[in-house]
């Protein structure tokens, strides 16, 4: 039973989701950082509050808080367009750099015999019928 949890937990795929779970944990702290500091106070200098807490609906008694739901849109928007263009397209950058596309293989080779072009199937040359 132990052996099955050993081989569970060491297979490369779980280790890989736990590091990116504590690697995400850190980043959640840096992009808090960035959303609560930098990008909140340049909108309030541009809109004149650093978020929308402050609209609230009343229907019948009760506060309807919309206000806090559009800042939360927007802070998601921000998180996904910072993890976008610092993260995904580097990161893509960086693999097309490193791991180019592999070449297709040819769909035609030469016969040996005429040097006419036959696919790399044939067993048979089609221009002068001799075994490839």
């Amino acid at each position: 039973m132990l052996k099955g949890f050993r081989d569970f937990v060491l297979r490369g795929n779980v280790m890989d989701l736990a590091v990116a779970v504590i690697i995400g944990a850190a980043f959640t702290a840096i992009i808090t950082a960035l959303t609560a500091n930098i990008i909140n106070p340049l909108l309030g200098a541009v809109i004149g509050k650093p978020n929308f807490d402050y609209l609230v609906g009343h229907l019948h008694g009760g506060e309807i808080k919309y206000g806090t739901f559009l800042t939360a849109i927007i802070n998601f928007a921000l998180i996904a367009a910072v993890v976008y263009f610092f993260l995904v397209l580097p990161t893509q950058y960086l693999l097309k750099k490193f791991n180019p596309p592999a070449a297709e293989p040819p769909a035609m080779k030469a016969c040996p015999q005429c040097l006419g072009d036959i696919p790399v199937a044939a067993t048979r040359c089609k221009f002068c019928t001799q075994p490839v």
